[in-house]
């Protein structure tokens, strides 16, 4: 057994989801479902499930290419192919009996060392496999995925006393190294980790809100990023979940629960949530929930549900004085403040956490596995513990006792403790439930920045990006600007690791920490000094790029690039800069430029060029690259993936791709590493451009683009100036190569030529406002 196939036991959402993220790990997958009463097709709920997936927003698939790794089938016909799988994943409806017959269906055919789990949210591993032979005990576990699995990174992991350790080590791997999911290991209790605390939260979030007289978006507006939690909050959180599900949950978790958990103390009815499901309101997977968006007189509204009529209205302004306390002074302001939102807060804040602190060890012993199960499961910035701290734990007891909140051990304890987490010699360390304080161990191949901060001071920086020693000559860059936007600052810190001694910095790495890599160049700064008509402070702000980037791309030791969520603009041109690149599979990656009027000038023209050119599998020639290059930035296409990224060529053939995000870091600095001996910068970069002959194919193209309507006014003005960059300009034939330095200068031009339009700076303005782009 090769241990690449896998198998997954129902086609519903998260199945066939599961199976996508199987294949997108690189596995064959075995997707099978029940044989439909009377169907030709004996594998038509499978097969509908994926035609399904390939039209699914956002993708389930990070390449389309990845759709065929998953093979359709049924729970009759093929059974029997189960002997070739190394796991098997049941998916099924969840009701324990139908779980308990497909596991002794499924048994006799099993491989010897197939590893079998159920993704379960509510049914505890000990029902599951009660009375099922020791054969199948010992391969037993649950392996429970959030949804959506591509995106959500958590998994929590149960094992039974019968399960072979072993066993679930190699699916923990797999999960975790493959899969690239955080596993988190939980006991076999209602609930679990992640749900088991979510989801009292949420019945906090929506007793207190309708207690205290908070409307749907004044309570999310508390609930929400003010506290580091998504910015749905609450309402909005349910919206996305599904109405329809809150009271199965919310159900299943309080059969479960033993009758002094404090779960039961705030659970509460909310008539209008029935009365919404009633009336086909289920969140966004229907036509709305507590927020709904209709159209109105030709333009789209969002309106919000009243709590206590059932009725929708427009949304109103909020305006709580704590949450302006909270933009300065964080969450305890917030907390301290005197008005109804601090009070919301409060009463939801000092029972979730000190519900989170009653949970350990009863669900796990590792306050760090709660802290990241919420952090990958529910979205939130701290995790319960390290909001805790955060907070300050003695003023968390002294709110806990105004609210008339039990304090359980845990939190006592580290009160006398100093907090939840310390750090000791620069290693960080968390309270242990018996007491002490134990390290926090990363998994091997683990490698994060947090840690490395703790170790020591940094080696250079300012208030926009930072300089860390890796170790053994591997400098850290990380950019730590809104958005990880690149400005003079970043650029100044790219300089100071371009001046350091070759003894200080034997290679660079280019990664951080933050949701982004980087949007790209700072264009509100751009926009400024545009409207105050100062051309060279623009033209000087490019030039110093160019130059940068420049020298990066020339620097005497190797430079590796590590993305994870956008890389944009200029963030996408230091990848395409870097000598390699080690891509977070989640990474979305373009040249967008255009898109804001203008066009890429830190060399992300040139060297896409470059890249087409020298890729064997595409088409050869003067036109073939200056075409492709036109189509890929003059659309602004974003890869949806590190795959994707490849196949636009984004990244190269020789970009390495991580699943797990946590081994990003790692994974790039041993690349680093591994360049070093004999490392010698790329030559020069030269380029056979079509000139004027190319410049008139391309106006073709855009000719034909403009008859079927697909073009504004100022789209004709923005492609015309990109595609006299791509052709090399009025001077250039292809028999002749032209240096980067040539190119360079075009994309220079241009920028400021378009800078100085009125369309343009429309477009700037209207892109930092609402974060989407303007067509005009």
């Amino acid at each position: 057994m090769s241990g690449e196939r896998l198998a997954v036991l129902g086609a519903g959402t998260m199945g066939a989801q599961i199976a996508a993220q199987m294949a997108n790990a690189g596995f064959e997958v075995l997707l099978l479902d029940l044989v439909p009463e009377g169907a030709a097709d004996r594998d038509l709920l499978a097969e509908t499930a994926l035609r399904r997936l390939e039209k699914s927003e956002p993708p389930a698939f990070m390449s389309r290419r990845f759709r065929h790794r998953v093979t359709a089938g049924n729970l009759e016909d093929d059974l029997p192919a189960l002997g070739d799988c190394a796991w098997v994943v049941e998916a099924v409806i969840e009701e324990a009996a139908v779980k308990r017959a497909l596991y002794e269906r499924i048994l006799p055919h099993l491989g010897p060392r197939t590893a079998v789990s159920s993704n379960t949210s509510t049914l505890p591993l000990a029902m599951l496999a009660e009375g099922l032979p020791a054969d199948f005990r010992r391969r037993f576990m649950i392996t429970h995925f959030f949804n959506p699995p591509r995106y959500m990174r958590l998994l929590e992991l149960v094992t039974g006393p019968d399960t072979d350790p072993a066993l679930a080590g190699w699916v923990a791997g797999v999960c975790d190294e493959r899969l690239g999911k955080s596993v988190v290991r939980a006991a076999d209790r209602p609930g679990f980790v992640a749900n088991r605390l979510g989801v009292y939260w949420i019945q906090c979030g929506i007793r207190f809100a309708v207690e205290l007289g908070l409307t749907v978006e004044e309570a999310d507006a508390v609930m929400g990023r003010p506290l580091g939690f998504p910015r749905t909050g609450i309402f909005g959180l349910v919206d996305l979940v599904g109405l329809d599900l809150v009271p199965h949950v919310d159900g299943g978790l309080a059969r479960a629960l033993p009758p002094d958990d404090p779960y039961h103390a705030v659970r509460s009815e909310l008539p209008v949530l029935e009365q919404l499901v009633a009336r086909g309101y289920t969140g966004r997977k229907g036509k709305g929930g507590f927020y709904r968006r209709r159209t109105v007189d030709g333009e789209r509204i969002k309106e919000v549900v009243d709590l206590r009529t059932g009725e929708y209205r427009p949304l109103r302004k909020i305006a709580f004085l704590a949450l302006d306390l909270a933009k300065s002074g964080g969450v305890a302001a917030l907390l301290e403040a005197g008005d109804r939102a601090a009070a919301y807060a409060r009463a939801v804040l000092t029972r979730t956490l000190a519900y989170a602190a009653r949970l350990v060890p009863e669900v796990t012993d590792s306050i760090e596995a709660v802290d990241r199960a919420m952090r990958t499961g529910y979205g939130w910035k701290r995790g319960p513990f390290e909001l805790a701290d955060e907070i300050g734990v003695a003023r968390l007891l002294r709110l806990c006792e105004a609210e008339g909140v039990e304090i359980p051990p845990l939190l006592a304890r580290a009160r006398e403790a100093g907090g939840f987490y310390r750090v000791e010699e620069g290693a960080l360390e968390q309270l242990a439930p018996e007491g002490g304080f134990r390290p926090v161990v990363r998994p091997e191949g683990v490698l994060l920045l947090e840690d490395v901060r703790r170790r020591g001071p940094r080696v250079a920086g300012n208030g926009s990006a930072s300089l860390w020693d890796l170790e053994e000559g591997v400098l850290c860059l990380e950019i730590h600007t809104k958005m990880n936007t690149i400005d003079p600052e970043v650029l100044e810190v790219m300089e100071q690791a371009l001046a350091l001694p070759p003894t200080r910095c034997r290679a660079l790495v280019i990664y951080g920490e933050d949701e982004h890599f980087s949007a790209g160049a700072n264009i509100g700064l751009a926009l400024f000094a545009a409207n105050l008509a100062a051309w060279p402070l623009v033209e000087e702000l490019v030039e110093r790029g160019q130059r940068t980037y420049a020298r990066l791309r020339e620097a005497p030791f190797p430079v590796v690039a590590a993305p994870s969520g956008l890389a944009l603009g200029g963030g996408c041109e230091l990848l395409l800069v870097a000598d390699r690149v080690v891509a977070h599979a989640e990474s979305y990656i373009g040249l967008v430029e255009c898109g804001v009027g203008l066009v890429p000038a830190w060399g992300g023209c040139t060297r896409l060029m470059a890249r087409y050119a020298a890729d064997p599998g595409r088409p050869r020639g003067p036109i073939p690259p200056v075409a492709q290059a036109f189509e890929t930035i003059g659309m602004a296409k974003v890869a949806k993936s590190a795959f994707e990224a490849r196949e636009l060529g984004f990244l190269a053939a020789g970009d390495g791709i991580v699943m797990n995000r946590d081994r990003l870091l790692f994974e790039a600095r041993r690349t680093a590493l591994a360049m070093i001996a004999g490392y010698r910068p790329p030559p020069p970069l030269e380029l056979r451009l079509p000139g004027p002959t190319g410049r008139a194919a391309l106006a073709l193209a855009l000719h034909d683009l403009d008859l079927r309507g697909l073009l504004t006014p100022h789209d004709r003005v923005v492609a015309g100036e990109l595609a006299e960059v791509l052709s090399g300009g009025p001077e250039a034939d292809h028999v002749e190569p032209v240096g980067e330095a040539h190119v360079l200068r075009l994309e220079r031009r241009a920028f400021m030529r378009l800078l100085r339009t009125e369309p343009t700076l429309q477009r700037m303005e209207h892109t930092l406002r609402t974060g989407r782009p303007l067509r005009n």
